[in-house]
């Protein structure tokens, strides 16, 4: 497969916890499960996205802050995220998980436009999403917050994942 983050230094993006390793991490996934995992989200994730869970299957990254252009109800110019989904089906935070994809359609009612792939520090008041309105279920989605308390506004993040994942900061970029 051919590396799409390049330069980026994997080995220093996740944060070990144990709580990372019950709730988020997962074995490193096989094509099979990244193909059952495509299937029944009915979307083909982004090669980039398959690239950094071969390095480590979700988690809880060190940088977990990324800017936008306008306000959420999280702040007047970034976004937090608590940690990105495993591919799969096992663990309670896979994109298939107990507390994955569906439970945010089926339960919370947020807006069928892609993969929830990454939590908040909300609990399940806002979520990050690749969203495939504009490229289709084969193509290269964009990355948006979705904000339940807002009425489910949904505001710009970066043009793909790859750029989102470059674009975390870490909270010392974000004065109180």
């Amino acid at each position: 497969m051919p590396k799409v983050f390049g330069d980026f230094e994997i080995a220093e993006f996740w944060e070990p916890s144990d709580y990372a390793n019950e709730c988020y991490v997962d074995d490193i996934p096989s094509q099979a499960d990244i193909a059952r995992t495509e299937a029944d989200l009915g979307y083909r994730l982004p090669k980039s996205y398959v690239e950094l869970m071969s390095h480590q299957n979700g988690g809880i990254p060190r940088k977990r802050r990324h800017r936008t252009a306008t306000r959420t109800s999280w702040s007047s110019d970034h976004i937090a995220i608590e940690g990105i989904s495993a591919i799969g089906h096992r663990k309670r935070y896979s994109l298939c998980g107990g507390l994955g994809q569906q439970l945010w359609l089926e339960e919370w009612g947020y807006p069928s436009i892609g993969v929830y792939f990454a939590d908040c520090p909300s609990a399940g008041h806002d979520m990050l999403c690749l969203d495939y309105r504009e490229c289709g279920a084969n193509g290269e989605p964009q990355v948006v917050h979705i904000d339940q308390e807002w009425d489910y506004q949904i505001t710009f993040v970066a043009p793909n994942f790859e750029a989102f994942i470059r674009g975390l900061e870490g909270d010392e970029a974000f004065p109180v």
